[in-house]
């Protein structure tokens, strides 16, 4: 029996198409729904909506269920439509009637929103913890490395000196900016939907206000027609702050590949890291790099998908965001598993020194020698002509001694400087509070 059959059932094919996959992606979200129906009857009992006993009742039960959604003792009923359905199901079989009024001012759309929101949330979190330890070892590495020279690539053809200090650094610092953008996402999935009922709010006299703070979100979306529109919205948002990392980390993977090539030979990796092949005894390949950049090419193309997705809908709730999840969810274990990989992989890196001793890599110091020539009072463009014409004629000379002191040169790496810029994204999450209200809400 579905919430909102009353004397005909729809067909197998029906049912079976527009449920789609969604058991299995509500497994996930169980928590959070159950989390979402104590605050609402909370608020149902603090407006009238229900007496003190039914409360306490359904909390104590609805406690319960959400130990079992922990414990993965939680199961969908093949009979049974989604995990709203399953826990109203499971109250009322305990409770009788008390069980059946949870629903009242609610529709499973702003239950599915708010799920979503707070799976989100809780998803986002896990993201930047993931990222964290990345971004540390990527500064150690910087620092680690930061005397040995590398070759600086500009169309792919041999640009200037740099350094795997720089290289590390580079990448590092990106990880800030991301997580700049994970929080963006992360206001946006802090605020609450719940009391928007189908999207056009409630004539029971709830108080939205109230939910929110039960829940620890930071507002709410006061429009209930924008609080249903926002479906789909939050869902691009936070795919693309995805993107973001997926994108920082795709593009280490790319260098990762190419430094490993014998022609460059510029890293290495232990055999266990890598793969064989089944015809060639000496190949040792960077699978896993290879991996995470395809999965982080698909991340990048998320926001997109999702984009299209809801294309053209008018507002209002329309079935077609059911497939969201489909899509968005596995993307976010996907990507914290690209990140733990990329942290394994580096943790173990080889790195070959004096690369830039070897003659195939001089004219990497032309703009060094140009510089030398600007020092000694040559303006640039004469400097740049002798030194491009040292090259044409085969005289040109130059020294490897290296010395760059301005902010974020291979000389200056600002490490300090970029873990502060760290340390301030990373501290205004309020992820504390977050905590403290759904300790409470669990009391």
């Amino acid at each position: 029996m579905k919430l909102w059959q009353k004397d005909k059932t729809s067909l197998e094919e029906v049912e079976k198409f527009t449920v789609g996959k969604d058991r299995e992606f509500d497994i996930l979200l169980a928590p959070f729904d159950v989390l979402g129906s104590i605050a609402h009857v909370t608020m149902l009992a603090a407006t009238g909506l229900l007496d003190n006993k039914e409360k306490e009742e359904l909390v104590a039960a609805l406690r319960a269920i959400y130990e079992n959604t922990r414990k993965d003792n939680f199961i969908i009923h093949p009979d049974v439509e989604d995990v709203h359905s399953q826990v109203e199901l499971m109250l009322t079989e305990k409770l009788g009637d008390a069980g059946k009024k949870i629903h009242s001012a609610r529709s499973r759309n702003d239950q599915v929103l708010v799920d979503i929101r707070l799976y989100l949330r809780h998803e986002l979190e896990s993201l930047v913890e993931a990222i964290e330890p990345l971004f540390v070892l990527l500064q150690a590495q910087s620092e680690q490395y930061k005397d040995h020279l590398l070759p600086g690539y500009t169309h792919l053809q041999l640009a200037m000196p740099s350094s795997f200090g720089l290289w590390f650094g580079a990448y590092a610092e990106s990880l800030v900016d991301d997580l700049l953008t994970v929080r963006s996402a992360y206001d946006i999935v802090n605020k609450n939907p719940l009391g928007s009922a189908a999207g056009y709010g409630s004539s029971f006299p709830i108080s939205r206000k109230m939910t929110t703070e039960l829940l620890g979100f930071a507002d709410l979306n006061y429009n209930v027609v924008y609080a249903q529109m926002g479906r789909g919205k939050a869902e691009r948002i936070v795919a693309q702050s995805l993107a973001n990392v997926a994108d920082t980390i795709g593009r280490l993977s790319m260098d990762a590949c190419l430094y490993v090539n014998q022609n460059f030979g510029f890293i290495s990796f232990p055999p266990e890291l890598t793969t064989g092949s089944s015809i060639m005894p000496h190949k040792k390949n960077p699978d896993v790099f290879e991996l995470i950049r395809s999965h982080c090419n698909r991340i990048k193309a998320l926001p997109n998908e999702i984009m299209m997705m809801t294309t053209n809908l008018p507002s209002g709730y329309h079935r077609d965001l059911q497939l969201l999840k489909e899509h968005l969810f596995p993307a976010i274990e996907t990507l914290k598993d690209c990140i733990a990989m990329t942290g394994l992989m580096l943790s173990h890196i080889e790195i070959r020194k004096d690369i830039l001793e070897e003659e195939t890599y001089q004219y990497l110091f032309s703009v060094e020698e140009v510089n030398k020539l600007v020092n000694k009072g040559m303006p640039f463009r004469d400097a740049y002509k002798k030194v491009g014409l040292d090259i044409e004629a085969g005289k040109f000379t130059y020294s490897t001694s290296l010395h760059h002191t301005h902010e974020g040169s291979m000389g200056n790496l600002c490490t300090e400087d970029i873990k502060k810029q760290m340390q301030t994204v990373r501290n205004s999450f309020p992820f504390a509070v977050v905590h403290a209200a759904i300790a409470k809400l669990l009391q």
